[in-house]
């Protein structure tokens, strides 16, 4: 591995981003997520690769960086296998100790998989899982230092003081932890903060829940993917200017990479950094298209303005979020009949009570998010 750059002449990468991941149902998942995880539906989309797949993005109040859950469903995808060589699991942040005994009680009430609370790397955390067996945990905050959090979604009838607030450590879980330890410190800039069993912390930039991942060295059969599993995780970077130098310099060592690309809400770059395990760059700022749009529009006076905006918001208002599918201007460029046909395609999915006051709502069961049935999509 040889590179011309050194890590402390680049901008250090902030922390997590977002993390993908696969559903079985859109609709479900949306269910899952506003009911009973109580995340804002920030977008209703398309994955930009595959018109028919939605892709949807879960956040905090006000769609930051770094809260930011988001789902494939691709059509007839099988199960997936939890294993080794994979992104294995998500952690959200809530705000302290007494956060996980509320949500333990939560999750028995609403009848959702989940285990007891415990200790790792000195933070206490509570592990569950969603109806195709997605691996997540909550993460207390009340010993944490470091990157900041999110905002609690004001419609949630999860009590605010206890609300999730973001994205934590996400682990991963490789055959040779030693190979993906030397790309993350020496490519990336992660450094090793503490070591417990067979697991290694690794922070970036200032370090805490919300720029750390958990690196397992696994002997367990191959993972293989598929819904229940992770599709990728992003690390933040600033803007599309800090994005193109971490390009270069990924390219510099020659790792598998995209390239640029612009998402419209944020901008991008793809890496492989182990077998199953990909990597995303992703700004956080909006993506160079919706930048563009921001300043066209005259919505700000300036580029440094626009890239203080939410990429989520550019298209589209905060108050109407999730309300009806939302397609980036960039892929269907006055095509309405291209863009009809691309709705049309898709799976019915209801997500007309994105907006709904849900503060007063009992709180839904895992049954009720299973039993859910979408009679017509409201997007043809």
């Amino acid at each position: 591995m040889t590179s011309t750059q050194h890590h402390s002449s680049i901008d250090t990468l902030g922390g997590i981003h977002h993390v993908t991941a696969i559903t079985s149902s859109a609709q479900k998942i949306y269910d899952f997520f506003t009911n009973i995880l109580g995340l804002k539906l920030a977008k209703v989309t398309v994955n930009q690769d595959d018109y028919e797949t939605y892709h949807l993005y879960f956040t905090d109040e006000e769609g930051h960086a770094g809260t930011d859950m988001t789902f494939f469903d691709f059509p007839g995808i099988p199960k997936g296998h939890h294993g080794t060589n994979e992104i294995n699991r998500t952690s959200f942040r809530v705000p302290s100790d007494a956060s996980l005994q509320y949500w333990k009680i939560r999750f028995s009430k609403a009848e959702v998989t989940h285990g007891n609370i415990s200790e790792r790397f000195g933070k206490k955390y509570l592990e569950f899982e969603d109806f195709d067996g997605q691996r997540y945990q909550l993460i207390s905050d009340e010993n944490d230092k470091g990157v900041a959090s999110g905002q609690p979604w004001q419609l949630s009838n999860v009590a605010p003081e206890h609300a999730i607030t973001g994205l934590g450590p996400v682990f991963i879980k490789v055959s040779e932890s030693q190979n993906l330890k030397a790309i993350l410190e020496e490519v990336f800039g992660f450094r090793e903060s503490a070591v417990e069993g067979s697991m290694t912390l690794f922070e970036t930039a200032d370090g805490g829940n919300g720029a750390s991942l958990i690196v397992e060295q696994s002997v367990d059969e191959a993972s293989w993917q598929g819904f229940g599993t992770v599709h990728h995780l992003a690390l933040r970077t600033k803007t599309p200017e800090t994005l193109k130098e971490w390009i270069n310099r990924i390219e510099n060592y020659r790792l598998p990479d995209s390239g640029l690309v612009d998402r419209f809400y944020f901008s991008s770059e793809y890496v492989r950094v182990a077998p199953g395990v990909l990597f995303e760059i992703a700004t956080d700022s909006p993506g160079i298209g919706a930048l563009d749009m921001a300043m066209s529009s005259g919505q700000v006076d300036s580029y440094e303005e626009a890239l203080m905006l939410s990429g989520f918001w550019v298209d589209e208002a905060k108050d109407k979020a999730g309300l009806d599918l939302s397609l980036p201007p960039h892929l269907f460029p006055g095509d309405e009949a291209t863009k009809a046909a691309a709705a049309a395609r898709l799976r019915p999915l209801d997500t007309t009570d994105s907006q709904r006051d849900r503060r007063q709502d009992e709180l839904w069961t895992m049954k009720k998010v299973i039993d859910q049935v979408v009679k017509e999509s409201v997007y043809q």
